[in-house]
């Protein structure tokens, strides 16, 4: 007797554990006991592909921007700061913990200074602050 465990295989571990997709096709498609759907309604449906937007993009008025606060967020982007800008962000979260008594996160800083600026820029355009500081003025 040995004392190796035995342990299953790569194979094993990663194989598909659902029926196959033709099998899954036959069991979903509902038995039509009625009338045949005609081939306008069937061809009216839209495919869809994987990754592709299907709700369409609405303009937001000013009045709905506001900025999200503790919710799921379905977007991300990546910002490098510097670590001065890092500790000045965490300066100002734990200012607002300490003297404000306002417990944010870094996140919702961050969300809230971009509501802000863009609220900014869409009531002043070229005199926002914004657009001020990246001329460089």
């Amino acid at each position: 007797m040995t004392r190796r465990a035995s342990l299953p295989g790569a194979d094993e571990l990663f194989r598909a554990n659902t029926p196959a997709l033709s099998a899954v096709r036959q069991v979903s498609e509902p038995i039509q006991t009625s009338a045949p759907v005609s081939a306008v309604t069937q061809s009216a449906t839209p495919k869809t592909k994987k990754g592709v937007r299907t709700i369409s993009r609405r303009r937001v008025t000013a009045a709905e921007k506001s900025p999200s606060g503790r919710e799921l967020h379905e977007e991300k982007i990546t910002v490098y700061l510097s670590s001065d800008e890092l500790f000045d962000l965490d300066q100002a979260r734990l200012m607002l913990r300490g003297d404000l008594g306002l417990a944010v996160d870094r996140g919702r800083i961050v969300r809230e200074s971009i509501a802000v600026i863009i609220a900014d820029l869409e009531a002043k355009g070229d005199q926002s602050i914004l657009a001020r500081r990246l001329r460089g003025i």
